[in-house]
């Protein structure tokens, strides 16, 4: 693996660059990109990486060790050394050539963790954490699939990844990922066996006729904008979810409001004893809630209404603080986009390790006017009905239609009243160790970028914790700074 001397840049120095390559050889055949691949030849690679401690062994001994656990993970993921191939027909393949992929070393160090980690805003260095800044998917024809950028600070590391879009979605994304530091700390045998079948209703016959010179982005990659980082704790998580599905939050925890108010319309007892042995019985009614998975439905609603997820709270509260920050007029149609993981929806499922793109964006749209003059049940409900909807026929009808006219994922906020949310705290993003303990922080780069952009994490203290990343115009921004509504959730 010989490396070269790279330059500087003005947060990072590029020590070195060179390409590293599987263990093994590829058995591996072309693979055929789906009509869930195809799409994102248009829009730039994802990068996501991981902000870890110092490890406590010498920088060189680090690099050494990376590129090792990196060459053994691409012989369990040969489609990310591979390149992309057009045939004379005009189907594209993923070629799984053993061309390898980038490895970076770079340093910075003026940076610590708190320059991260600390400001308000994300601060704009970490975007050079990663590499193929602003490239587009279809360059993976002539340009590496992948690219790992490991960036020294002064007390600690960041280890970004570049994956082509067209190759891969958020669930690949971190199933590589995760075996990447698997096999940099010595674990011989992977837990999460990537499935490379093609033979989905996804493979299409279709072909994607595309222009000259490849397809460019739909959106503005030099428009001015604000990016931060909002936490939302287990508890007040909860709450949100408890306030859309119509129950009360309580200090000594929460019950169902329509019950609530009959009993104080006609229990003296409860109206009388706050402090005994009432208060007793939600305490511990509270306990056993709390106890739960986020998602469990309780006892209170089953059979009632249909229950929200603590997800789709966040997102119809997300929905509703942006949409007053834009100062839309009421009849204003807005869209809340949405991206759901297909595998398990088609019939047969598809593997849940399945390496590729099987993922559709649903929109949901309503008035401005809806959106804030009705609660916040009712915009959950609007995001619910439609990730219910989406089931094998609805996925299907989805590829029929793609295949009507195929064409490239338009991303972005073209009429200014738009939001797409991305990725998932589902995700295993904080399941990273390469030796010397889990992420710190994740955070992203400049790719795929626009006003209205919003990715969600899971929270690193985890149990149903959520980090919201938003990317909003400077204004906007500001105002939801300053709803009350949105704020009172949010714990930095």
């Amino acid at each position: 693996m010989p490396c070269s001397k790279a330059s500087s840049s003005p947060c990072c120095t590029l020590v070195s660059k060179c390409t590293v390559f599987p263990d093994k050889k590829s058995t591996n055949g072309d693979l055929k990109l789906s009509v869930s691949d195809l799409p994102m030849l248009s829009v730039h690679y994802i990068q996501k990486g991981g902000l870890f401690t110092r490890p406590p062994i010498p920088i060189d001994s680090l690099i050494a060790l990376l590129k090792s656990g990196l060459s053994q993970t691409l012989s369990n993921f040969p489609p990310l050394a591979g390149r992309l191939r057009t045939d004379s027909d005009g189907y594209v393949y993923i070629t799984c050539n053993d061309q390898g992929a980038d490895f970076i070393h770079a340093t910075t160090s003026n940076l610590f963790i708190r320059d991260i980690l600390a400001p308000t805003h994300v601060p704009d260095c970490i975007k050079e954490f990663f590499a193929f800044d602003r490239t587009v998917s279809y360059d993976g024809h002539f340009k590496p699939i992948l690219a790992v950028q490991v960036t020294e600070l002064a007390d600690g590391v960041f280890i970004g990844c570049a994956v082509n879009h067209a190759v891969t979605d958020g669930t690949s994304f971190w199933n590589f990922f995760n075996t990447f530091a698997e096999k940099s700390r010595g674990v011989k045998r992977i837990s999460k066996q990537p499935d490379f079948t093609r033979s989905s209703p996804l493979i299409s016959p279709v072909v994607l006729r595309l222009p000259e010179g490849g397809p460019k982005v739909t959106f503005s990659v030099n428009e001015p904008l604000s990016e931060r980082i909002f936490s939302f704790s287990r508890e007040a998580i909860l709450k949100l979810k408890d306030r859309t599905n119509n129950r009360k939050w309580t200090d000594n925890g929460y019950v169902d409001a329509v019950e609530l108010m009959g009993k104080q319309s006609n229990d003296a007892y409860l109206n009388n004893n706050t402090n005994g042995k009432v208060t007793a019985i939600l305490e511990n009614w509270f306990k056993n809630a709390v106890s739960k998975p986020v998602n469990d439905e309780t006892e209170s609603n089953k059979n009632k209404t249909v229950e929200i997820s603590s997800f789709q709270s966040l997102s119809a509260l997300l929905w509703r603080s942006v949409t007053r920050a834009r100062k839309l007029p009421s009849t204003k149609t807005t869209t809340f986009r949405m991206a759901v993981n297909c595998r398990h929806r088609l019939e047969p499922k598809l593997d849940p390790y399945y390496f590729g793109n099987a993922i559709q964006s649903i929109p949901t749209l309503a008035s401005a006017g809806d959106v804030l003059s009705r609660d916040l049940r009712w915009c959950a409900e609007q995001l619910n009905k439609n990730v219910l909807a989406h089931d094998n026929a609805t996925v299907r009808r989805f590829v029929e239609n793609w295949e009507s006219d195929p064409k490239c994922f338009p991303l972005g906020n073209f009429d200014g009243a738009s939001m797409t949310m991305g990725s998932s705290p589902r995700f295993p993003m904080y399941d990273n160790d390469f030796g010397w303990g889990r992420p710190l922080a994740v955070r992203s780069g400049r790719a795929n970028k626009f006003d209205g952009k919003i990715s969600a994490f899971p929270g690193r203290e985890s149990g149903g914790s959520v980090d919201l990343e938003v990317v909003l115009a400077a204004e906007t921004m500001a105002l939801l700074e300053s709803d009350s509504e949105f704020m009172q959730y949010v714990s930095k």
